[in-house]
Parts: C-alpha cells; sequence; structure tokens
C-alpha cells in the first residue's frame, strides 16, 4: 500500500504543479491583455483567446485533483446516518460510477472529440482545436486512476468513509 500512495502524492505534485503553472500563466496573459487594452488602446486577440483556453484547462485539472482528493462537493445527509460498513459500501460504488463516467465520457468522448475537430483552428492561435480538447481524455485518465486509488484505499481501509478527506 505505500506504492499506492507514492503514485497518489505523485500524481497530486503533478497536477498541483500544472495548475499552479496554468493560473500563473493566466495572471501574466490577463495583465497584458490589460496593459493592451488601456494603456496601449490596441487590444489583443490573442490573449484573450489564450486565456479562455487556459481558464478551460486549469478547471479541468483542477477538478481532477479535486476528485482525486475526494474534496469534490457532495450532499452527505443521507450517507452521514448510515453506519460505518454500509457507508464504505455506498462510498466504493460512488467512486466506481465517477470511474464509469470518467472513462465514458471523459475519455471515450474526449477522444472521440478531439478526432472531430483536428482539422479545425483556433481563430487567433492557429492551433488545431482537438488540441485544445486534449484536456479532457488527460484529466479523463487521471479522475480514472484517482477514482481506482480511492476505491483501493477505502477497501484496504487506508481511507476512512467517515472522513471528508484522504
Amino acid at each position: 500500500m505505500e506504492v499506492l500512495n507514492k503514485v497518489r502524492k505523485g500524481l497530486d505534485t503533478v497536477v498541483s504543479g500544472i495548475c499552479i503553472f496554468l493560473f500563473a500563466a493566466m495572471v501574466v496573459v490577463g495583465s497584458y491583455q490589460i496593459i493592451t487594452r488601456f494603456i496601449f488602446n490596441n487590444p489583443s486577440t490573442i490573449s484573450e483567446e489564450l486565456l479562455t483556453y487556459t481558464f478551460a484547462w486549469m478547471a479541468m485539472f483542477s477538478s481532477a485533483l479535486v476528485f482525486g482528493k475526494r474534496d469534490h462537493m457532495r450532499m452527505s445527509f443521507i450517507v452521514d446516518k448510515l453506519p460505518t460498513s454500509k457507508r464504505k459500501v455506498l462510498e466504493i460504488v460512488i467512486e466506481a460510477l465517477i470511474v464509469a463516467f470518467a472513462a465514458i465520457v471523459l475519455i471515450y468522448g474526449g477522444f472521440n472529440i478531439m478526432g472531430l475537430t483536428m482539422t479545425q483552428k483556433t481563430a487567433s492561435l492557429g492551433i488545431m482545436m482537438g488540441v485544445v480538447y486534449s484536456v479532457i481524455p488527460i484529466c479523463g485518465i487521471l479522475i480514472t486512476i484517482y477514482g481506482i486509488l480511492n476505491i483501493i484505499g477505502l477497501s484496504t481501509g487506508q481511507i476512512d468513509p467517515k472522513k471528508e478527506e484522504v
């Protein structure tokens, strides 16, 4: 089980680093856009498009990190009333549903949308939309890995179903 903790910590470090980088890039590009718009009176269309895609990527990677840490929003008023053994089973079922959703919608659907949009280019940046959409299956894979780690952790007792965090 030591290996699973190392895998989780490694994933957390990489995904957190990506989120930090994307947020820093958004600050820099957003500042550039404000300067070009209000000081030079010449707004940049490239920066606006880059901000949009960077925000989408940051949101997807952040959601993968949140699912991995089991910090996502949920209504637990019914689950809190269950005994520990039933709650553990329910938590495992919920994680399995998350894995199924990530596999079907994010990974399968993400690869399909990537394939459909590889011939389209963005208006200002000129990159293929399939590259922009590649974040969907990447984060689907991350959520699936995190979900499997959570299922193993719940099954082995490494994750307490009564606690909200890992």
